[in-house]
């Protein structure tokens, strides 16, 4: 029963977050302009019309591969596939089983994104097959929005009541979503799932989706912590931080930020990050035993926090920001867009004119829903 429209609201949401996911190194769709309208639209109230442009490599998604399959259309099938491989995945033409060496590196890429999300803080909010990019993109901002304070239990949809797109849960959902794009692509396998042969040949493609996603999530968080050398202890250092994190609900980008600046200095008290914690005493544990990390390489403080500084951003989306400037835009004034868009081409940079985009969020972003409809 939808009428296909998007209003102002959700459309500024998507020009915002995928600008600032593609400054922030996120494979994304990309927003070309935005067109507004006074048509009225009818949502939870009358809103404004709106269109946006978007760009990208392609936008086919899991989705279409699983539609010609269902409804049991295997020429359309076959040359959707020919058509991917040959203008993106041309390197998979020449495989035996060209399907097949196109699920592992799309299984890839969807594991390499997710490590991301998941390093970033970033909830997608609704991934069904058709918000799944067949190139890896991150595709289709609705309900999106950063964590606050961090939560890995956190739901970014409001109309999600069971958490199915919980923040931690992503990489899972993710997960499933291959198993669908493996079984509609059955059909262009050998013989299809009657062959046992076949089912292990798919299997196969997928199994490294896990192993690909936690090296890559390890290595971002090895990043974001400034370590330069790779230790086997250092997954238990960095879900420690996240425990940490999790326990007191900590702001993670004001945390992770603060982290750029820690000093391994035996005098160094730490206070702005220590003070973000409620127990203290654990965070003097993880520190004490971070600190041992870094001398244990000889990490020079300098030189650490700024390779720090420049993966862990000090801007990002939050969903007050994206509000604020909703709002203003509803009025007939759209500087505030444009200032934020500036502000979020730069989300590493330290921009003493911004600073209020960098604090924390006022009380009254705690109310604050979205939806689909967003």
């Amino acid at each position: 029963m939808g009428d296909g429209r998007a209003v102002l609201r959700s459309t500024i949401r998507e020009l915002l977050c995928s600008e600032a996911m593609h400054h922030l190194g996120v494979p994304t769709t990309r927003a070309l302009c935005a067109t507004h309208s006074p048509l009225p639209v009818r949502r939870e109230r009358a809103e404004r019309a709106a269109v946006l442009t978007r760009v990208a490599p392609s936008f086919i998604r899991f989705g279409h591969f699983e539609h010609f399959a269902h409804h049991g259309m295997p020429a359309e099938l076959r040359q959707l596939l020919d058509l991917v491989l040959a203008h993106h995945f041309p390197a998979c033409q020449a495989a035996p089983q060209p399907a097949l060496a196109l699920l592992g590196e799309v299984t890839r890429r969807t594991a390499l994104l997710m490590a991301q999300w998941q390093a970033l803080g970033f909830c997608h909010g609704v991934m069904n097959t058709d918000n799944m990019s067949i190139l890896g993109l991150t595709i289709d901002y609705g309900p999106f929005g950063f964590l606050d304070g961090f939560d890995p239990h956190h739901i970014c949809n409001h109309s999600d009541e069971r958490g199915r797109y919980a923040f931690e849960r992503q990489p899972q959902v993710a997960w499933w979503n291959l198993h669908a794009l493996a079984q509609a692509l059955v059909p262009l396998i050998g013989a299809g799932l009657g062959d046992e042969a076949d089912v292990e040949a798919i299997q196969a493609e997928l199994a490294p989706f896990a192993a690909t996603f936690e090296a890559e999530f390890i290595r971002l968080m090895r990043a974001r912590l400034g370590l330069a050398e790779a230790q086997d202890s250092d997954k238990s250092l960095i879900d420690d931080w996240l425990r940490l994190l999790a326990r007191h609900h900590t702001d993670y980008p004001i945390a992770s930020r603060q982290l750029c600046g820690f000093s391994t200095a035996p005098e160094s008290a730490h206070a702005p990050l220590r003070d973000l914690f409620v127990d203290r005493e654990a965070f003097d544990a993880w520190a004490q035993r971070y600190a041992a990390r870094l001398h244990q390489e000889g990490s020079v403080d300098a030189e650490r926090q700024a390779r720090m500084k420049a993966v862990v951003p000090k801007y990002v989306l939050r969903n007050h920001l994206a509000q604020q400037a909703i709002e203003r835009a509803e009025q007939g004034d759209m500087s505030e867009v444009k200032r934020l868009m500036k502000v979020l081409s730069r989300p590493f940079d330290e921009q003493p004119e911004a600073e209020a985009d960098a604090a924390f969020p006022p009380d009254w972003a705690r109310h604050l829903e979205v939806s689909c409809s967003s």
